[in-house]
């Protein structure tokens, strides 16, 4: 069955779980406070005043929002981070608005797709913080935001990665004292992360695994707290909506797109992809070096019916454009092009999986024919913070990045952008793509094929598992009332 978290699984482990968050004085947020901050209330607010924005307060899990004050240290809430990225930039007129996730803890919005999987979990009752370990498989974001949300939360983490990711993430996860597990491979070798899962399972009976690739809590919390936040982006920045970009990776963000689907109807949801390793486009494989997209694979969690077109990002651009938007001479390029100073001074904010966003909204401005009154939306997911090793890499193998190179760059990898290897969609594509699920869930991973089914041919499924955050907020309320923390605390 498709699991709908909406009763206790186990009444004793959720009374250890409250007792032990009584004790370390930890307070659960809901999705409708992490969706609009302004309902935190006001003694929580205050502590915040007092801690920075990776501290590792459990405070911090009430930051755990697209609207962030974008600065280190102290601040509350406003309105989303968002950059607008102008037609000197793009080269397309239509404008291109990314949410940004540098303002989250760890500097990347995986931090409430892991929640969204956790906090159901232990208010539940299905998992123990005194004796469960939170083992977090990924490709990069997702474990940092799962080692995080567990240390706030009081549980030991287990992150599993490959082993050729950014050695920054390495080295924050043995900081924050996760247990790290490196697999064999590159940003597509899912499968062997799934492998070590396997074997965790048949060997230890601590574990609990939260897969984001098949968790619905990850969908969940994009769906709500994602959307929403599109959504305001889109009304503060005017025009109409016409697409919503996406790489697929576990294919939790793109499931904002459900959300948007609801407001605009006639919008576009776009899936990218490395070209690299083109799974929906042509069903391929192969590695790449856009780092945090996991593919070879149709996530579980993938409402496939909602998609509407395909595009493929080479990763040579991706990585000659992070060049372009943190190097000196790049940005001498792009303000001499007309790129306003303050858009070249925020390029910063998109990692480069946000940069593919980017180049896949590029595209899909080009394939519709959008003009200026349309709005493409999508989300820088980390920052180039996350990835100064890359650039230190791309010096050392190509030299440094002179004049020449920003120029070639932005003329070929930037406004050179065309619509190749770009597909939108037929009913028989979508149950093509929808189809490739059977041979990673039901051959490997023990799901059920009628569940297979279910989620293409149910109309309701998607409804029911995108309610859930309304019962689990009612959940982690009573939670929290029991536990009587928040009842006795001071600023």
């Amino acid at each position: 069955m498709i699991p709908i978290t909406d009763t206790v699984i186990d009444s004793a482990v959720r009374a250890k779980a409250i007792e032990r968050y009584r004790e370390r004085g930890i307070v659960l947020p809901t999705f409708a406070q992490m969706r609009d901050p302004q309902l935190v209330p006001e003694v929580i607010q205050q502590r915040l005043k007092k801690i920075g924005l990776w501290d590792l307060d459990p405070m911090n899990l009430f930051r755990i929002t697209w609207k962030n004050e974008p600065v280190a240290k102290g601040g509350l809430y406003g309105g989303v981070n968002t950059i607008e990225l102008p037609p000197a930039l793009t080269g397309v007129p239509a404008r291109i608005v990314a949410l940004v996730g540098k303002w989250f803890p760890t500097g990347a919005h995986k931090v409430g797709a892991a929640y969204g999987c956790l906090a159901p979990t232990i208010v539940s009752g299905g998992f123990d913080p005194s004796y469960h370990k939170a083992v977090w498989p990924s490709t990069g974001n997702y474990c940092r935001g799962g080692a995080f949300d567990s240390y706030l939360m009081d549980c030991t983490a287990v992150a599993i990665l490959p082993e050729e990711m950014s050695r920054e993430r390495f080295e924050w996860l043995e900081e924050i004292g996760a247990e790290v597990i490196a697999t064999p491979g590159c940003e597509s070798n899912v499968k062997e992360i799934y492998d070590k899962c396997w074997e965790l399972r048949r060997t230890r009976e601590d574990v609990v695994i939260f897969n984001q690739f098949a968790e619905f809590g990850n969908a969940a919390w994009h769906y709500h707290c994602t959307g929403s936040a599109l959504e305001e982006a889109v009304a503060k920045t005017g025009g109409n909506l016409a697409a919503y970009v996406s790489a697929t990776g576990s294919a939790g963000t793109i499931a904002a797109g459900d959300y948007l689907r609801t407001i605009a109807p006639q919008m576009k949801v776009v899936a990218s992809e490395a070209l690299q390793c083109p799974t929906l486009l042509m069903n391929g494989f192969g590695g790449h070096r856009i780092e945090g997209i996991g593919d070879k694979h149709v996530p579980w969690i993938h409402n496939v019916r909602n998609t509407d077109c395909v595009a493929a990002i080479d990763d040579e651009d991706c990585m000659r454009l992070l060049r372009l938007f943190n190097e000196p001479a790049g940005h001498e390029a792009l303000k001499a092009e007309g790129v306003p100073a303050e858009t070249v001074e925020q390029l910063h904010l998109l990692g480069i999986s946000s940069i593919g966003n980017v180049l896949a909204a590029i595209k899909t401005a080009r394939w519709f024919e959008l003009t200026g009154d349309d709005v493409i939306v999508t989300v820088a997911t980390d920052s180039s913070d996350l990835y100064c090793s890359r650039l230190g890499e791309l010096t050392a193998e190509h030299g440094a990045y002179t004049a020449t190179d920003a120029a070639c760059d932005l003329d070929r990898r930037l406004h050179g952008q065309r619509t190749d290897f770009y597909k939108e969609l037929t009913h028989p594509d979508r149950r093509a793509i929808h189809n490739l699920k059977y041979y990673t869930w039901v051959e490997q991973q023990e799901h059920e094929v009628e569940d297979l089914e279910a989620l293409w041919y149910d109309r309701e499924i998607w409804s029911r598992v995108f309610a859930q955050p309304a019962r689990w907020d009612e959940m982690i309320g009573e939670f929290n009332d029991e536990a009587g923390v928040l009842a006795g605390m001071t600023p």
